[in-house]
């Protein structure tokens, strides 16, 4: 795939207007296929990145004025107005232009349509931050077990605002672990989003490092997680999650019909769903603290 900046010179496949210098090429719909991630080293140019750094920077400093998570901010161990400590940003397509402009952007909905199909349906954004030498980890997880659907065209979109490296907690992704089951991500009967480390779920894993501009894109049957940010250097990673229009959520569409038909942004609305056989397990009951996925692997017990 060639990368770069966004140039303008589209063509229209379905309804997806496609970039012809960022699409896949037959490899590297295979490597998805086959290892269940693929990373693309350069969509974004210089400008934008800049522009998203800028952004982010101003959420942060908006942090200092909250004391505890809001439906805005999730919060790390440690934070005050003199130290902010933002891991988090629920939700930033509805908080910036920005993040929303690349949400829709044509050049990513031509990659994710070539691998789940013309109709995409957004499920979720987040972004989330590592600062230097002190960004959480993330344990290994399935994002499937956190909503499951009726076929498995679901995936992840990552855009690299930092360089990513191991040293600053870049994605770690086990290879071709989404063709097997999904595993149990509960602990004394509640699911806490975290798999168990008899599971031994990080045997295999490799790191996604990337360019900040570039993009990673994991099925969301991947096992994957991060850890601690240990440099001198952020990590700043948005993600959004896509799925095939006629991929059914199976707890149902948790902001009510109007909200999932919204989040339709290419294609056409579906009324029939598309089943087809994937390893399911329900995350439910819920823990006691409810949040993000900090928060509910905080309650995970050792071991």
């Amino acid at each position: 795939m060639t990368g770069g900046s966004y140039n303008g010179g589209m063509e229209s496949v379905g309804d997806v207007r496609i970039d012809p210098a960022v699409r896949l090429g037959p490899e590297e719909i295979a490597a998805y296929r086959r290892d269940g991630y693929i990373k693309v080293e350069q969509l974004l140019g210089p400008e934008e990145v800049a522009e998203l750094r800028e952004v982010t920077d101003s959420f942060v400093e908006q942090s200092r004025g909250v004391e505890t998570h809001t439906d805005v901010f999730d919060l790390e161990p440690g934070h005050s107005a003199s130290q902010p400590r933002l891991r988090r940003l629920k939700s930033p397509h509805l908080r910036h232009p920005a993040y929303d402009r690349l949400l829709h952007d044509p050049r990513i909905l031509a990659l994710v349509g070539q691998l789940v199909g013309p109709g995409i349906r957004v499920h979720g954004t987040k972004l989330n931050l590592k600062s230097a030498g002190w960004g959480s980890e993330v344990d290994w997880h399935q994002d499937w077990a956190f909503y499951p659907h009726t076929n498995d065209d679901v995936l992840a979109v990552g855009v690299a605002i930092d360089d990513m490296t191991t040293a600053n907690g870049c994605l770690m992704v086990v290879p071709g672990s989404h063709h097997g089951p999904t595993l149990d991500h509960h602990q004394a009967g509640v699911f806490v989003g975290s798999i168990s480390a008899a599971a031994h779920a990080g045997d295999g894993a490799v790191p996604v490092e990337l360019p900040a501009g570039g993009i990673s894109i994991h099925h969301a049957r991947l096992i994957h997680g991060s850890s601690p940010n240990t440099s001198g250097r952020p990590r700043r990673l948005l993600l959004f999650e896509y799925a095939a229009a006629d991929a059914w959520p199976l707890l149902g569409p948790a902001g009510g019909w109007d909200a999932y038909h919204a989040a339709l942004v290419a294609g056409d609305e579906v009324l029939v769903p598309r089943v087809e056989p994937a390893p399911v397990r329900i995350p439910l009951p819920q823990p006691a603290r409810r949040g993000s996925i900090y928060e509910l692997q905080s309650q995970r017990l050792p071991g």
